[in-house]
C-alpha cells in the first residue's frame, strides 16, 4: 500500500489497520469511523482522519501515571486545579 495516498479504500484500510473488512463495514454503518461515500457508492477514507481516529484515547504508560502522581503529591495539584 502506498502510504502517500490521501484517500483509502476499505481494502487498504483493512491492510493498514489490521481490522477485518467486515468490522470496518460495521464501524461505517454505525457511524463510528470517519468515512466518505460520494454519490452513495463506494466507501472511502481520508488517511489523516483515519490516523487521528486510530490514535484517539491514548493509554498512559505506568511511568507517565507515576510521574503525574508524584507531581500531584509534590505540588498539591488535583485534577481541575482544585486541591482536595
Amino acid at each position: 500500500m502506498d502510504l502517500r495516498k490521501e484517500v483509502l479504500t476499505v481494502d487498504e484500510v483493512s491492510a493498514y489497520s489490521g481490522m477485518k473488512k467486515s468490522y470496518i463495514y460495521k464501524l461505517t454503518s454505525s457511524g463510528k469511523i470517519p468515512h466518505h461515500k460520494p454519490l452513495g457508492g463506494k466507501i472511502y477514507f481520508s488517511r489523516k482522519e483515519l490516523e487521528n481516529w486510530l490514535l484517539q484515547n491514548p493509554v498512559k504508560t505506568t511511568e507517565q501515571i507515576q510521574m503525574e502522581a508524584a507531581n500531584r503529591v509534590a505540588f498539591g495539584k488535583e485534577k481541575g486545579g482544585v486541591k482536595a
